[in-house]
């Protein structure tokens, strides 16, 4: 809740008296369109980053993350007229995957990788959903600014857990179960499409940085990858779950995968996989089998931190890859 400073608090008490006087004067005559309009209604919402009533149905909602904007809008909540988006990466407007029709109206303006908590409060917005609470300092500058929902949702868990959760504190259940159908018919129909191909690939979530290999399950490609029951490459996996780290002398350990899918920015095109010299001039790497077929598929890297349009899109591109 917002504090009244010094200089505001004679007038407040003024304008409370004044009001007051004109109540008791109006006697048993006044009507009922006289009386003070009822509270709107509020929902509370608490975890360990603080509680906060928000309006049960917000007019203005705002995204603190591209992830978090994409979730409103699946919930079936409106927006205010300017949201966040990277201020970084290439990054000048909303992800082309995300529901252009909610967003035909809405304004960008760059959040990352510096915060901009001075357009937020511009901006005016009745509630802020945040999933960015890693960082504990961001719950405490943005809860003064409009009530907040914060959560982690760069915590390693699967995406979806925190979308259920919010879902739930938001009573938009019906919603958030909405999209889970929509999503679980779209993998049944490429499961099927994969099956009557007749193809079981090997697949690896990779990506080129500071001159090494590296397969992970990072983001949400491997939930992908799951969902749709391809084989995974163990390297993914290795190291407690940490994934696999390659120099350019063990190149030779990627034998066996057929399709590689890799995060890019916006100008990034084609990937590091496929324009980085030094990959090129390894004859290993040149003989690998996804290289000289072109199995290298670079999907936009705001898929990756997961948001349900997020996670329909990359199904599009397995399914693009896999059955061309």
């Amino acid at each position: 809740m917002k504090t009244l400073s010094p200089k505001y608090l004679g007038l407040a008490a003024a304008l409370g008296a004044s009001l007051l006087l004109t109540a008791c004067g109006s006697g048993s005559n006044a009507s009922a369109n006289d009386q003070a309009p009822a509270k709107a209604e509020t929902i509370t919402v608490a975890n360990e980053h603080g509680t906060a009533e928000v309006p049960a149905d917000p007019q203005r909602a705002l995204g603190f993350y591209t992830t978090d904007t994409d979730i409103l809008i699946t919930l079936g909540i409106k927006l205010a007229d300017e949201q966040p988006i990277r201020g970084d990466s290439g990054f000048t407007t909303f992800p082309d995957f995300f529901p252009q029709e909610a967003l035909a109206n809405v304004k960008p303006f760059a959040n990352y990788p510096e915060f901009n908590y001075e357009k937020v409060l511009e901006v005016n917005p009745d509630f802020i959903l945040s999933g960015l609470a890693y960082d504990t300092e961001i719950p405490k500058k943005l809860n003064p600014i409009a009530p907040t929902y914060n959560y982690n949702g760069f915590d390693g868990a699967d995406w979806r857990t925190h979308f259920k959760k919010t879902a739930e504190m938001l009573h938009r259940t019906e919603q958030y179960q909405a999209w889970m159908d929509k999503y679980q018919a779209r993998i049944d129909e490429v499961k099927a499409k994969i099956k009557a191909a007749g193809i079981d690939p090997v697949v690896a979530n990779m990506s080129f940085y500071d001159g090494k290999i590296g397969v992970d399950c990072y983001g949400i490609a491997c939930l992908v990858f799951d969902d749709l029951g391809l084989k995974i490459t163990p390297l993914a996996r290795d190291n407690d779950g940490k994934g696999t780290q390659l120099s350019l002398e063990q190149l030779d350990k990627l034998k066996g995968i057929d399709e590689v899918f890799t995060s890019v920015g916006v100008n990034e095109n084609p990937s590091l996989l496929q324009s980085s010299d030094k990959l090129n001039a390894s004859s290993v790497w040149k003989d690998l089998g996804f290289v000289k077929e072109d199995q290298i598929t670079g999907f936009n890297m705001e898929m990756v931190y997961g948001s349900p349009s997020g996670q329909m899109a990359l199904v599009d591109e397995v399914e693009k890859a896999l059955l061309p």
